[in-house]
């Protein structure tokens, strides 16, 4: 039999989504008031397509948090769906210390890599050790977690479901991560865990703000195998012009298998979101989550939010669009996909 191992697309069948809930020991800690609605409405918009595994180390809240959920579900008829977890946590991102799940031979395998905070810009080691302590308290079942001694976060790399790879330069050699590993090396532990066989590297682009070292899951995405949506500014005087117009071109030369280039599709640019000292915000609509059935898309309260919802409507015209505003959440620097991780089928279950 062929060894299997692929790391699936995000549109691939889900059976829960994560997610790391904030509590006063976070930076949340001042605006818990604004930031936890954002986090109720990614909670229930999960809950009608799908699982939901929410982690808190707040314990009271955590409680409070599964009656409240479970309550809500129950009213849906949706009974069952909501696993509530007490975990240590020094943030929320669960994009990238949450498990990375591969499909092989005998099923999915979640893969625990190491996190060190976007190389080591914040405390971790509570956000490194939190996978163990959901798979200790049994939520993805007899599924395997196996221990990945390499630095990856979930929000820097895109999956075609195929094989390839979509991932940044600035963030994947950044040496505070993988110091002793140059771009070969890299491409071919990617290639032992995940599968992959072929990775598209994007040399430009990034967005102020954003503390991630160019995270793709803010500036492209793949939409289908053949389908790429990104990020582009076309205000000329914008601090952002030149890398992202750079980072088109790299886009454009990017081939498929069979030779053919992607189709690129532009998402809108909006007007700048600023934080309470002044400091510019990485908002982008780049940062939706792909669940069954739907798209969770992040807005701003600007006025290209209509145009996204449009856009990604068509791009996803089998799914419904479910956006949901963060301008709280991107306050700390991050949006919505930043703060969820999917768990393909297979995994948690009733």
């Amino acid at each position: 039999m062929t060894s299997l191992r692929v790391l699936p697309a995000e549109w691939a069948p889900q059976s829960a989504i994560v997610l790391t809930w904030p509590h006063p020991g976070t930076d949340w800690a001042g605006s818990l008031d604004k930031v936890e609605p954002v986090f109720l409405e990614i909670a229930r918009s999960v809950l009608r397509f799908e699982h939901l595994v929410v982690s808190c180390e707040h314990v009271a809240r955590l409680q409070d948090l599964d009656r409240e959920l479970n309550a809500w579900a129950m009213q849906q008829g949706l009974p069952g769906r909501v696993h509530a977890v007490p975990a240590p946590a020094n943030d929320t991102w669960a994009r990238d210390h949450g498990p990375i799940t591969v499909i092989t031979n005998q099923g999915p395998a979640l893969l625990d890599f190491r996190f060190n905070a976007w190389g080591g810009k914040f405390p971790w080691e509570k956000d490194d050790a939190l996978n163990r302590h959901l798979a200790n308290f049994g939520v993805f079942g007899a599924t395997p977690m196996q221990t990945v001694d390499f630095v990856l976060e979930g929000g820097s790399i895109e999956s075609d479901g195929q094989g390839t790879l979509l991932t940044t330069s600035e963030c994947l050699l950044t040496p505070s991560r993988n110091a002793s590993m140059d771009r070969g090396a890299i491409e071919q532990r990617l290639s032992e865990v995940l599968g992959a066989d072929r990775i598209l590297w994007l040399n430009h682009g990034y967005l102020e703000g954003d503390d991630t070292d160019s995270h793709i899951d803010t500036l492209a995405r793949f939409c289908a195998p053949d389908h790429i949506c990104y990020v582009t500014c076309p205000d000329v005087a914008d601090e952002h012009y030149s890398a992202l117009a750079a980072m088109e071109e790299d886009l454009q030369e990017f081939r498929q298998r069979d030779g053919s280039p992607y189709k690129l599709t532009a998402l809108p640019w909006p007007d700048p979101v600023f934080g309470d000292e002044g400091e510019r915000l990485p908002a982008t609509y780049a940062n939706f989550l792909i669940i069954n059935g739907a798209v969770l898309l992040p807005v701003y309260d600007v006025p290209q939010d209509e145009d996204a919802i449009r856009i990604i409507s068509r791009i996803f015209s089998n799914r419904e669009i479910i956006p949901i505003n963060c301008r709280a959440l991107v306050q700390q620097h991050g949006s919505l996909h930043c703060v969820t991780m999917q768990i393909p089928e297979g995994v948690v279950s009733s």
